[in-house]
């Protein structure tokens, strides 16, 4: 699969690691693609209704509101139901990604991550951008 999008998405990055969200925000950048980054599950719940996303990525392991909670917050609002959550982990046990299907991700991408893995998720998980032109 070709990683280049086809055109740009709105990507939301959450993770407490500044290098993580750096290092994301790197690749997503050079691929073309509109980014905002989160420190953590608050600041990403604050960012999300004014940005509107196609796709976030989401540490699991975070202070304050972990990577889980998060997901589950935005799949039980109608408006977010549908939102594409890959979640970032060094955790990529059969029991995490269990857990994060739970949580309703989409998706689970292990840490250290790739810039061609970044942009894969993107164009397997938000292809159209529709989501973001329907809100």
């Amino acid at each position: 699969m070709d990683p280049r999008p086809t055109a740009s998405r709105k990507v939301l990055v959450v993770d407490d690691s500044l290098t993580v969200r750096r290092s994301a925000e790197r690749a997503l950048l050079a691929g073309g693609h509109e980014v905002r980054l989160a420190a953590d599950g608050f600041e990403a719940l604050a960012l999300i209704h004014d940005f509107a996303p196609d796709l976030v990525f989401c540490d699991i392991l975070m202070p304050r509101l972990d990577g889980y909670q998060t997901c589950a917050i935005l799949k039980r609002h109608p408006r977010y139901a549908a939102l594409p959550v890959v979640m970032l982990s060094s955790r990529d046990g059969v029991f995490d990604v269990a857990r994060a299907r739970l949580a309703g991700a989409s998706d689970h991408l292990a840490k250290p991550f790739t810039a061609e893995g970044l942009l894969e998720a993107v164009a397997r998980h938000a292809p159209s951008g529709a989501l973001a032109q329907a809100r």
